[in-house]
């Protein structure tokens, strides 16, 4: 049913309970809900979804007809690639389900169909009023991050929603919210069942572990709606230290905040919409932090550096990043990695697992205590900065790096040794004295 509707541009397929299947669809009742049946002794929603690919969205719903229960099963259609059941995609041919292997041209249109379409442009409302439309969405956020007088009217401000492609005029003339308009801009993501699971949560724990939860928080509002307000939130449960600074205490912040908002940021713009059931987490831990999206990146974690951007959702990152929320041209990473060198701190780590990425962000930790995996990263790290910028990594420049004296350098030299034979840096020119030797990354 999913690609079946993917097939025929429909935005959902259904399958209705307690209507009688013939040409009279009289309307009988039903007292089968989905939600409540079972599969052996697993609930029936739960199997399906241990089974179904992971891009397979649906609901069920039970409405009231005639004072009779009809249950409506809702499939959303199929995007990013076909659904499968148990690792085989099927498809509707007449009133059969069958194969889609079997039918090799509907199987070509069908991949034709989900490659042109985008995330962004889906619907998450439609056939809504103009008014209705735009009560779901914080449109004046827009105008504020813009510095631009709001409309007085509903069709002026209608017209920026459509240029931004924020909402749809319809052919039927009424409006359609895209996934786009709802998951920046939406007042309640709740309003939008499909997107509500793509909230941010935000987790603090007790120590450096999961096992005592301090406080929890589910955003409710779309990305740029509440983004500020997010980073605010973070920064007041993260432990700060107190410094004194010409006679006058300051707080400082255990993490950049630069670099705490360039993570976030990244995490929402390049998640893979298309992995349900799970959105963007920050999890606080008494020393680090973890921020956690879907999907993996398009560019090797190696290059993430000097690579130029690419993104999954470019009409949202394009939008988040005239809405001043990220950084253009990539640039983003170049500042958490200097953010967190200029405060000496261990460089962020990056984990990728099978459909998600994580990056870990670490407070103030002594040299001794960094693992070898993490300096070496580092090491790397810094000779892609000083690439960029048209330096080149030195043992002075890696002491500096790291907060370390000049009695540590033969340290350090060890370090760049192992980093060499690790194949991570290479010398930039190997005749070179090695008093004077300089270093560049190994793709340089």
């Amino acid at each position: 049913m999913a690609n079946s509707a993917a097939l025929y541009d429909k935005s959902c397929a259904y399958m209705l309970w307690g209507v009688e299947d013939s040409a009279s669809h009289t309307i009988r009742g039903t007292n089968c809900n989905l939600q409540t049946q079972k599969k052996g002794n697993q609930e029936l929603e739960n199997w399906l979804r241990c089974l179904l690919s992971s891009n397979a969205e649906f609901d069920f719903h039970m409405v009231l007809i005639d004072d009779k229960s009809v249950g409506v099963l809702v499939v959303y259609k199929a995007a990013n690639q076909t659904v499968t059941f148990e690792k085989t995609d099927y498809i509707r041919v007449g009133s059969y389900t069958r194969k889609l292997k079997d039918f090799p041209s509907l199987q070509t249109q069908l991949w034709d169909k989900i490659r042109s379409s985008r995330f962004e442009e889906r619907y998450a409302k439609q056939d809504l009023p103009l008014n209705d439309a735009l009560q779901l969405l914080d449109y004046g956020v827009y105008f504020d991050i813009n510095g631009m007088p709001q409309p007085t009217n509903l069709q002026g401000v209608a017209h920026f929603m459509l240029e931004e492609e924020i909402i749809i005029k319809q052919d039927n003339g009424l409006f359609a919210i895209t996934n786009l308009g709802a998951i920046l801009f939406a007042k309640q993501l709740i309003k939008f069942p499909r997107l509500a699971r793509k909230a941010i949560r935000v987790v603090q724990f007790q120590g450096n572990n999961r096992l005592n939860i301090l406080k929890e928080d589910v955003g409710s509002r779309g990305y740029v709606v509440g983004f500020e307000g997010l980073l605010k939130y973070i920064e007041a449960l993260i432990p700060t230290r107190e410094l004194i600074v010409g006679g006058l205490r300051k707080k400082e912040s255990s993490y950049p905040l630069l670099a705490i908002r360039e993570v976030v940021a990244n995490a929402l713009v390049h998640q893979d919409f298309s992995i349900t059931g799970s959105g963007p987490i920050i999890e606080i831990f008494e020393n680090h932090l973890e921020i956690t999206n879907s999907g993996t990146p398009l560019v090797d974690i190696k290059r993430i550096i000097d690579n130029p951007p690419r993104s999954r959702n470019e009409k949202l990152a394009s939008l988040m990043r005239r809405l001043r929320m990220c950084e253009e041209l990539g640039s983003g990473w170049d500042k958490i990695v200097i953010s967190c060198e200029f405060s000496q701190l261990p460089a962020p780590r990056i984990h990728l697992y099978e459909e998600s990425t994580r990056v870990t962000l670490f407070s103030e930790v002594p040299f001794s205590s960094i693992v070898a995996e993490d300096r070496l990263w580092a090491t790397y790290l810094h000779a892609c900065i000083k690439q960029v910028e048209g330096e080149q990594l030195t043992n002075s420049s890696l002491r500096q790096r790291f907060g370390l004296k000049e009695s540590a350098s033969g340290t350090i030299s060890r370090l760049i040794r192992d980093a060499v034979e690790r194949k991570l840096i290479k010398p930039l020119d190997p005749n070179t004295a090695p008093r004077h030797m300089k270093y560049v990354p190994i793709w340089a």
